[in-house]
């Protein structure tokens, strides 16, 4: 139901409201909150009364707020993500110590690649590929491969749309995309320097759900002078042959 003078849904509102925080800015003072979510202050103080109440939001000592760790809770009690992280990350473990650098686990998610889990070197410095961060498909390895074993109606909604730079080697030809979509079915995984993060090449294989539908992807990303693909692409294969065989046998990610 709307009550707002623009029609605007009051769940719609809320979900401004949350979506305002980010990596970057994870707190902030309501006055900074209204203005993110461009929101009336007035209203967004309203809706906080009951967002802090459940929970959702917290406010810390300083008066700044946050989002609440009962956001968390009851995202996690049936969230796909997690038993697909759960069942992904002893593999991923072993091609971490292969890689040495990031491996990555990534959806599909409202139009965009997802990422669920990520391992990482501590002294590594990219600062990409963060669990929760969202990137295009077409500008990251692991959504290419994801595009890959996508229905033909859906790959063509993705190409048909505009397709932003994120880097200067970002692909934007839909059809050159359409020729890696295709060596990717072929080879069974993607290696394309640069064109999610400059400095960084992703090399990303398919990991299949129930029915041998695509489920995820999974990615090492390392520095593109480091980057031996022949001798990560087994790795990667190997953990997500395994990936694959435990979604198939609890019936999960099916898109069903």
């Amino acid at each position: 139901m709307a009550n707002s003078p623009t029609g605007e849904s009051v769940i719609s509102r809320v979900v401004r409201l949350l979506s305002a925080f980010d990596r970057d800015l994870p707190s902030m003072t309501l006055s900074g909150l209204a203005r993110r979510a461009d929101l009336p202050l007035t209203t967004t103080r309203r809706l906080l009364e009951d967002l802090v109440l459940h929970g959702l939001i917290e406010r810390l000592p300083d008066g700044d707020l946050r989002p609440g760790m009962r956001m968390w809770e009851l995202a996690a009690r049936a969230s796909r993500a997690l038993n697909l992280q759960e069942l992904a990350l002893p593999f991923m473990e072993d091609v971490q110590a292969t890689v040495h650098q990031h491996t990555t686990l990534a959806v599909l998610n409202q139009g965009a690649v997802l990422y669920v889990e990520r391992l990482s070197s501590p002294d590594s410095k990219l600062n990409a590929a963060h669990i929760a961060q969202r990137m295009p498909i077409h500008a990251a390895s692991s959504g290419l491969v994801l595009l890959a074993y996508s229905p033909p109606a859906f790959q063509d909604k993705v190409l048909s749309a505009p397709l932003a730079k994120v880097t200067p080697e970002t692909i934007t030809d839909p059809l050159l995309i359409r020729k890696h979509l295709a060596e990717i079915r072929q080879r069974g995984y993607v290696a394309l320097p640069g064109i999610g993060v400059t400095e960084w090449t992703g090399i990303a294989v398919p990991v299949f759900g129930a029915n041998n539908e695509i489920a995820a992807a999974l990615n090492a990303i390392v520095p593109r002078d480091e980057a031996d693909i022949p001798y990560t692409v087994p790795a990667l294969l190997t953990a997500a042959h395994g990936i694959s065989r435990a979604l198939k046998s609890t019936g999960s990610f099916s898109r069903r």
